[in-house]
């Protein structure tokens, strides 16, 4: 007996303008797939590529400035929504309205079980569904950007890697990963990701939480990669990219990351007219077998990988007034340390056209890694790069210099200069009004650091001393993966005097010079799990940010069993119960608003003014400013 097809993973609404969508699904067999829409019906038949199977379905006669529910159908059998009484939803938008961004990275996609929640704590995905469930829809994010590290490839959950265990005993996965089994170090990586049918594991895992589903399904979402989605430290350095590409297992993981990356979260990326000249999308759906497909699929990720790469993932998306660009700071790298760049000319070129030619009110550039970062390791990562470049005459500190590098991690914007500076005269660009009107507002956003904080940029050149354009950065992370305690010491000091005094002298004593541009933390540090969400409306900017915490029904000894599986005492939630909790024994997942911040708009002080003044007199650094740590709290919500 056949069993009739069912959606695996999605529905996910990826992409929303005023009249189009487009929703991307995966199936466990091929079938007809139906979405329905109001009055707009489109059916498009799945496609398949190692053994799974997909479709992404254009809308595009939506009724403008309305929320429409939807439904999916698998040959004619209603598959989606599995619970009518939370429908999904398209929200089409008006050129006035208000646009809310919600964003955030670096998410483990573990089980919401109690000893999961104890370990790695709540997850700010499920804490914003349960939200929006209560909240007026008006108030719900218009599209949410998630900055990288969807999934671990290189760190899987128990769960995956008891999997990955069992397939490597039955002769599972690549031929080259089980022969890695014992080598030791980075060369062994039995116990990894490796090809797309492990990879899909970590999509399913991810995203077919109940609450996370259907927070997929009815906000729109932006994705771009960063090294978890293939392995920790990808493309640091040229010599960490020798000693990788050396292995045997390489293009094995190479093809199942970026193949699966296309499939699962590139090409809900692209516009619908962007999707229509997608060569290899158009290629994926015209083959005629799905052992075609699968051989077109890994020949593209084989080529993504090499100098002459054939896909641009870096995209942009406009809101309204709202312009947001995605930066691929990952794949797109040139290597060389005589001329270290985060991205390849092409990227660059084409990331100066999209933030050149936007005529908006704010400009929001996402990026895995932030560009400001804290003092101290700016400092530190433009020192290590330094003393890095190979120098004939000093060949052991070049060596020493690219441990350090791999070994702390060196690897965001300022460990490439060269890309540091060409970003500031961009910002500069923009805000001076060179290529037109400049906007109210350049918002830089990150995620990787394992940690959240806010920045006031100061640029510094003559040319914007009176431009009105405010510059910050927004960084959060993680969504869900807390950081090492020892490592938030760390954190804590990089922005405490004298540290950051003593790296700037390290880093000008080899050379490095002073960029155009001062900044200073404003808020934070914070390392819980959380959410940031921007407000633009008109010219005004608004930040919330927002962290995840769990709401016990247990106590004491109670809640120290959780640590335990299986020993959750029986006990829990009977009180709530009895007062009509539906969660019953479970723990609850919430939002608690930490800080709600105006960025820009009347009323604010003129461009870093004051805090210029301040920084100069409190003996703050140029290229790694001073810091303010105040914090506000509001009341939960």
């Amino acid at each position: 007996m056949t069993l009739p097809p069912e959606i695996l993973v999605g529905p996910m609404l990826r992409y929303v303008d005023s009249t189009d969508a487009t929703v991307w699904v995966e199936v466990s067999a091929p079938c007809e797939v139906t979405i329905r829409a109001g009055d707009e019906v489109v059916t498009e038949r799945s496609w398949g590529v190692h053994g799974h199977h997909f479709a992404v379905l254009h809308l595009c006669r939506l009724p403008e400035g309305e929320m429409t529910p939807y439904e999916v159908s698998l040959d004619d059998r209603l598959a989606w929504p599995v619970d009518p009484g939370r429908p999904s939803v398209i929200r089409t938008p008006r050129a006035d309205d208000t646009v809310r961004l919600a964003f955030g990275s670096c998410r483990r996609g573990e089980s919401q079980t109690p000893v999961a929640l104890r370990r790695i704590g709540a997850d700010a995905l499920v804490a914003l569904a349960h939200r929006m469930a209560h909240t007026p829809q008006e108030e719900w994010p218009d599209a949410m950007l998630l900055l990288g590290d969807q999934v671990y490839a290189d760190i899987p959950s128990r769960e995956i890697s008891e999997r990955l265990a069992e397939r490597r005993r039955a002769g599972g996965g690549p031929q080259s990963v089980r022969d890695s089994a014992g080598a030791g170090g980075d060369r062994d990586v039995s116990d990894e990701i490796c090809d797309f049918e492990e990879y899909s594991w970590l999509y399913h895992e991810s995203w077919r939480d109940a609450d996370v589903r259907w927070l997929l399904s009815t906000v729109p979402s932006c994705m771009i990669l960063d090294d978890h989605d293939l392995r920790d430290d990808w493309n640091s350095s040229h010599a960490w990219r020798r000693e990788m590409t050396a292995q045997p297992w390489w293009s094995d993981r190479v093809i199942g990351a970026f193949g699966s990356y296309f499939v699962y979260q590139h090409l809900g990326n692209l516009a619908p007219d962007e999707l229509e000249r997608n060569e290899m999308y158009r290629a994926l759906r015209s083959a005629g077998s799905d052992a075609e497909r699968e051989s077109l699929l890994d020949d593209f990720a084989l080529s993504t990988d090499s100098e002459r790469r054939t896909e641009q993932w870096s995209f942009k998306r406009d809101f309204g007034r709202v312009r947001v660009v995605m930066l691929d700071v990952r794949a797109s790298r040139h290597l060389d340390p005589q001329d270290r760049r985060v991205m390849d000319a092409n990227e660059w070129q084409w990331t100066r056209e999209s933030c050149l030619d936007a005529d908006v009110d704010h400009l929001v550039i996402g990026s895995s890694l932030p560009a400001f970062m804290l003092p101290a390791l700016h400092n530190l990562e433009g020192w290590n790069e330094a003393v890095s470049r190979d120098q004939p005459d000093k060949p052991a500190t070049a060596r020493f210099g690219e441990w350090i590098r791999l070994t702390v991690d060196l690897e965001h914007w300022a460990a490439f200069r060269n890309s540091f500076d060409d970003l500031v005269g961009l910002l500069t660009e923009v805000a001076a009004g060179d290529h037109g009107p400049a906007p109210a507002s350049i918002l830089l956003l990150g995620g990787d650091v394992h940690c959240s904080y806010l920045e006031e940029v100061d640029l510094t050149a003559e040319r914007v001393v009176d431009s009105t354009t405010r510059v910050h950065q927004l960084v959060m992370s993680p969504f869900r993966n807390p950081l090492q305690k020892s490592i938030r010491a760390v954190n804590r000091l990089s922005v405490r005097e004298p540290v950051p005094a003593l790296t700037r002298r390290l880093a000008r004593a080899v050379g490095v010079r002073e960029p155009e541009a001062r900044w200073r933390v404003t808020d934070g540090l914070w390392f819980d799990n959380g959410v940031m969400t921007l407000v633009l409306r008109g010219r005004r900017a608004t930040v919330q940010v927002d962290h995840a915490t769990v709401e016990w029904p247990a106590r004491g000894l109670g809640k120290a069993l959780t640590l335990v599986p299986g020993l959750a005492p029986e006990s829990w939630g009977r009180r709530r119960r009895r007062e009509g909790d539906s969660l019953g024994r479970k723990p609850r997942q919430v939002l608690r608003r930490t800080l709600s911040k105006e960025l820009t708009g009347e009323g604010l002080s003129p461009r870093g003014s004051a805090d210029r003044t301040d920084a100069v007199r409190d003996g703050a650094l140029r290229g790694g400013a001073g810091q303010s740590t105040a914090v506000r709290t509001e009341a939960a919500r």
